[in-house]
């Protein structure tokens, strides 16, 4: 088998997004937009990847709950308290692999366990490889991009009680989209 590389990202923290539609009638109005956006930041994200080496590949990304910026300072703070994702409780999401399988070209699946406050259930994160290449900014560098896309119930994780439970007010589907860009040295 070929050498697992690890990859870093200094700017892996502006790549992940999340989308949350306002109500149960945005959820079924045609071709609407995602009515709540949230960019969100990593704290942390182990990458051992090479697409020849699936076996010693693996993936654990930790996010900071305090991090999710919706550009609504007021409904930010509401999503850190016991009504939402209780950040002073449970401070990060984590996700960790146990394994990472090829579903084409290009695309794989990362299987593994998926924690947001004190749930944890096993997960499939599909992620597209965008490509491979040398750094045009530092010599003896690649770069490689990824992409992810999933959904998400809110309710399989204790996220929205009391009042927020239902999903008249704010739907239960969450929209994650992931993107990202890492580096490692070519030795």
């Amino acid at each position: 088998p070929s050498k697992v590389w690890t990859w870093f990202g200094e700017q892996m923290g502006k790549g992940l997004s999340l989308g949350l539609r306002k109500s149960k009638a945005d959820a079924t109005a045609a071709g609407r937009e995602l009515a709540v956006a949230s960019n969100t930041g990593f704290q942390s994200a182990n990458i051992a990847f090479d697409p020849q080496n699936l076996e010693e590949s693996s993936l654990s990304v930790t996010i900071d709950v305090a991090s999710i910026n919706t550009k609504n300072e007021r409904r930010d703070g509401h999503l850190m308290t016991a009504d939402f994702f209780e950040a002073e409780t449970y401070p990060n999401i984590s996700f960790s692999s146990d394994k990472i399988v090829s579903t084409g070209d290009n695309t794989f699946e990362a299987h593994g366990k998926l924690t947001i406050k004190d749930v944890t259930t096993d997960f499939v994160m599909p992620f597209t490889l965008l490509g491979v290449m040398d750094s045009p900014f530092q010599e003896n560098t690649l770069i490689a991009g990824f992409t992810s896309e999933f959904n998400l119930l809110r309710s399989d994780f204790g996220v929205g009680t009391g009042d927020w439970v239902s999903d008249a007010v704010i739907g239960d589907e969450i929209k994650v989209k992931v993107d990202v860009e890492v580096n490692t040295p070519k030795n």
